[in-house]
């Protein structure tokens, strides 16, 4: 019985793998941009402003279109032109001048070759649960001695929570501090759980997209949060919560830790 379970077990393991493996053989016939040095910094910013631009142009387009306001958590609230602009420049600036460095660095002393199996799919889909577990729990201590500690919220935080109200390309405005933190994060988990090179772009776009909803100002119908069960997901309006009082809601995306420990708020409370 059991040798009859352990061969289904690697039967859909295998199914798994093929499943992915088409994918991978065809992002392997790029092997060479994948493992230059601008890669991760060139796929961070488009992925990033690949997301950012829909709510810009949604942005743009509310005070003309009054449908969308009953999708805005502020209806009277458009960012000007200046905040976009200065938020688009801070994040191109900051990849530039200190994310590149870092990752020359970390590709002159650590090359790697890319694998030529594909995960199986349900480790790939299991690692990326783990590392946005792992992101939120090192950011929730992060966020709340940011919040504790008045030094090192003003070195910081602060520039971050300069936008009481957020927008999508606020969601990377923040301090070199703040950023190489995060970045750590990432880096550390997936190098902590061995993720497969296809399991780690799909934790950067799944995390980059968490993230940009969460700072959007929408609450769509499709929304994150609408689609975990159980209030287990916080979502863009527990984030925004957040923004405007600072003393609840510190998890990025879970809401376990501000449950555990009473800084828990609901935006329907509010």
């Amino acid at each position: 019985m059991s040798s009859r379970n352990g061969s289904e077990l690697h039967v859909l393991c295998s199914s798994g793998q093929l499943f992915l493996q088409p994918l991978w053989d065809r992002l392997r016939t790029w092997e060479a941009l994948i493992q230059s040095p601008f890669f991760p910094v060139v796929f961070s910013i488009t992925t990033y402003l690949g997301f950012c631009l829909p709510f810009v142009v949604l942005d743009v387009l509310c005070p003309w279109v009054p449908a969308l306001r009953r999708y805005k958590i502020h209806p009277d609230f458009s960012p000007s032109a200046w905040q976009l602009l200065r938020c688009l420049g801070q994040t191109l600036y900051q990849h530039v001048v200190f994310v590149f460095p870092m990752t020359l660095l970390h590709w002159a002393t650590s090359p790697a070759l890319l694998p030529p199996e594909a995960p199986e799919l349900l480790q790939l889909v299991r690692h990326v649960v783990l590392c946005l577990l792992l992101f939120d729990t090192e950011f929730f201590v992060w966020h709340v001695l940011h919040h504790k500690v008045p030094w090192l919220y003003r070195t910081f935080h602060k520039m971050h929570h300069q936008n009481s109200s957020p927008f999508a390309l606020a969601t990377q405005f923040m301090s070199v501090g703040e950023l190489l933190s995060l970045g750590f994060f990432d880096m550390m988990n997936v190098l902590l759980l061995q993720c497969h090179p296809l399991t780690v772009l799909t934790f950067h776009v799944v995390n980059i997209w968490l993230s940009v909803e969460d700072h959007s100002g929408y609450d769509f119908p499709w929304s994150t949060h609408k689609l975990v069960p159980f209030g287990w997901y916080g979502g863009v309006e527990h984030h925004d919560l957040h923004h405007s009082q600072f003393t609840c809601n510190f998890a990025p995306y879970f809401t376990h830790w501000d449950r555990i420990l009473g800084t828990l708020r609901s935006a329907h409370a509010k």
